[in-house]
């Protein structure tokens, strides 16, 4: 993805089931544990690049000691920081001590982790921001440490709800308003049934309600655990278990590479149920939220997960040749005179499943496909002018150009993105670089639909003013004098906001009905066109019927068709378009 879009967390957390002994005799260290929670966050890396930070409980801890440790770190590069500081407080190489002295002196040994990774997509930035949250108590079995990736709809109502409790709630933040919840909820059942309490049946008190999306992550000081997904399915989770460890994971790819198992052996996370730990290593599964219609998070499968998970990677390959037809269309099949390429580095394994379909084409044809890496992305590229007109020249050199492949007035520059949201990249930086090239025409080709709608799951795609589809279809209704509709779907929202979520359609969506998707995508290209750019210019985008096929297990698709999948998503919508006509700053909720 071209455009900088925040998005989900990353959340792991880790079970010991033998004692420290066993993994002293059998690996050599007393911090198996640690260094394989280490390595689940390192290799979800892409998630959270604005904190990190680890928790660690001991099983029996000495009375008078802590029975967790925690570090955060929301500097840069915060999980190598993070990282750095936990291994300063182990034995220095080669020293290997007993189970008992490492314990005993070092704070993150012990049977239980948990970490986190944190993609902050508003609000605060602080290290109280950073997860895990704790909510201390002297009764082991009242401590809760938490972590996740979420993001509610409804924080309004937790809040509300732990007032009636007699609650005084020091935040709004959702993580926040989730760790006081469930802790209220496990003081409760603790009050009522002392040590026979159901974790499940605490969690189906505090979560069965929410709205929103979400995979949780919580340990008890008395060393019980527990994983739990929201019912539509739409964060990712994953799950392995042996006679040794017990691990949740945002990615399947990182249990396999820090555990050595296969893809069958990892599996999904079920929807709407908990995974409880007992303080034994025992692993039990319980139904726990009420059943939805699954709706997994299809973005996952675009962008956000990484392409070595080996179903994301077929699926990938399969929506860059999805594409073809149309690229070809508007190539007018001219292979002897373009050159197809990729902005990095999402959209690489989709470029691949594009340019296998294209060279069987031009095989059968007689044509040789001509390819290559035009884009090049300087990751560390940083402006330090201050003057805004200077530092926007500056800007389109965060990507360079591969010079010598592209025949000057003569060929077709064709690149693929993994999607466009904003399209400021775009239109800042890549595509004047790429007319700098001096090519007959330049067609984009998004492997993903055109983003027409508002995210409230995790992703930092909550105005509709963000969205360069949205704002191209308002161009649209003031060209062909139809401005007075976006002006009724305006009304339409402000009556529904005063309703129930539960009652609420998307007043959006006949804005987007109005026009056909050749005529957006020509209303989106001519937003993206860059002044003064002396190329032809075209958008090619994927159908949704395409994303479907291509991406049959997940069907979360809001942000292209509109299809919230709770209540609390069509509020949100019918807020950002008041916000949008009342211009409002804000997020929808």
């Amino acid at each position: 993805m071209s455009d900088p879009v925040k998005h989900e967390c990353a959340v792991s957390m880790l079970r010991l089931r033998r004692g420290i002994d066993y993994y002293i005799r059998k690996y050599g260290s007393p911090f198996y544990g640690c260094q394989h929670l280490a390595l689940l966050l390192e290799k979800q890396h892409n998630r959270g690049q604005d904190g990190a930070g680890i928790a660690c409980v001991r099983l029996n801890p000495e009375p008078g000691e802590p029975c967790y440790a925690l570090e955060k770190s929301n500097r840069n590069m915060p999980l190598a920081d993070l990282l750095e500081r936990i291994g300063r407080t182990m034995p220095p190489p080669g020293e290997t001590p007993t189970a008992e002295e490492a314990l005993r002196t070092c704070p993150f040994c012990g049977e239980l982790y948990l970490g986190h990774l944190r993609y902050g997509t508003f609000g605060r930035q602080g290290l109280d921001a950073c997860h895990p949250f704790v909510r201390a108590n002297s009764c082991l079995n009242r401590t809760l440490l938490l972590a996740g990736n979420f993001n509610l709809t409804d924080t309004r109502e937790i809040f509300a709800r732990l007032l009636a409790t007699g609650h005084h709630p020091a935040s709004r933040a959702d993580g926040y308003l989730i760790l006081q919840l469930i802790g209220h909820c496990l003081e409760k059942a603790l009050d009522e049934k002392q040590h026979n309490f159901d974790l499940a049946e605490v969690l189906r008190h505090a979560c069965g309600e929410f709205d929103g999306a979400f995979t949780l992550c919580g340990l008890l000081g008395d060393g019980t655990s527990f994983a739990i997904r929201d019912a539509a399915g739409i964060r990712p989770g994953y799950y392995y278990f042996d006679d040794e460890v017990a691990v949740v994971s945002s990615e399947r790819p990182a249990i396999q590479a820090a555990f050595d198992c296969t893809t069958a052996e990892v599996c999904e996370l079920p929807p709407g149920e908990a995974m409880v730990i007992d303080r034994d290593g025992k692993v039990e599964f319980r139904p726990c939220l009420p059943p939805k219609p699954l709706r997994r998070c299809v973005f996952e499968r675009i962008y956000f997960s990484r392409p070595n998970d080996a179903e994301i990677h077929r699926e990938r390959r399969a929506l860059g040749r999805k594409l073809v037809p149309a690229v070809l269309k508007e190539v007018d099949g001219d292979f002897a005179n373009t050159l197809f390429s990729y902005i990095p580095n999402t959209a690489q394994v989709s470029f691949h499943g594009l340019l296998d379909t294209l060279n069987r084409i031009a095989c059968d044809a007689g044509h040789t496909v001509r390819f290559g890496q035009i884009a090049v992305k300087d990751a560390k590229f940083r402006t330090f002018i201050a003057d805004a007109a200077s530092r926007r020249e500056f800007y389109m050199h965060i990507y360079d150009v591969t010079y010598g492949l592209v025949r000057p007035g003569s060929d077709t520059l064709v690149a693929l993105d993994d999607s466009i949201v904003r399209g400021n990249t775009l239109k800042n930086a890549i595509l004047p670089i790429f007319d700098r090239l001096d090519p007959k025409k330049i067609v984009i080709a998004s492997a993903a639909p055109p983003i027409r709608y508002p995210d409230c799951y995790g992703i930092d795609m909550a105005s509709l003013k963000e969205l360069v589809a949205f704002e191209a279809a308002v161009d649209l209704l003031r060209e062909r004098g139809r401005f007075g509709l976006l002006e009724r779907c305006y009304e339409n929202a402000k009556r529904e906001l005063e309703g129930p979520a539960e009652a609420m359609t998307n007043c959006v969506r006949p804005v987007y009905d109005e026009f056909s998707d050749a005529e957006l995508s020509a209303a989106i290209a001519r937003r993206l066109r860059p002044d003064n750019m002396r190329a032809e210019f075209a958008v090619v985008f994927q159908s949704c019927a395409d994303l479907a096929e291509c991406c049959p297990e997940h069907t979360g698709d809001w942000y292209f068709t509109g299809n919230y999948p709770t209540p609390g998503g069509f509020r949100v919508v019918n807020r950002a378009l008041v916000n949008y006509m009342e211009h409002i700053d804000a997020r929808a909720y």
